[in-house]
């Protein structure tokens, strides 16, 4: 099976997702601290990489598994690939996953 390689491609501020009228005032930083746009991580046989959020890797995990296994999703023209996201409604990260073909 495939390991895949993650990589953070966009990190939204809730600033502009609510465009300055949030259903809930947040408190703490507008956009995700844990992540820098650009990063990338390694996922090995599936496990966690270092260095990354827990709570986004749940978010994540389904996806990254698919990929694993072999599966494609029919709405990109990648195969292999697809857009995930953490699903933090106040600081929402996007990540490209990639299976890395051995």
């Amino acid at each position: 099976m495939a390991d895949i390689r993650i990589t953070v491609v966009k990190k939204l501020d809730n600033k502009d997702l609510f465009k300055g009228n949030p259903p809930l005032e947040f408190t703490g930083a507008g956009v995700c601290d844990r992540f820098e746009e650009g990063k990338v991580f390694i996922s090995k046989e599936g496990g966690f990489p270092e260095g990354f959020c827990p709570w986004a890797f749940a978010d994540i995990q389904r996806d990254l598994i698919h990929l694993r296994l072999g599966g494609d999703y029919p709405w990109f023209k990648e195969k292999g690939a697809i857009l995930s996201c953490c699903t933090d409604g106040a600081r929402p990260v996007i990540f490209k996953l990639e299976r890395i073909e051995k």
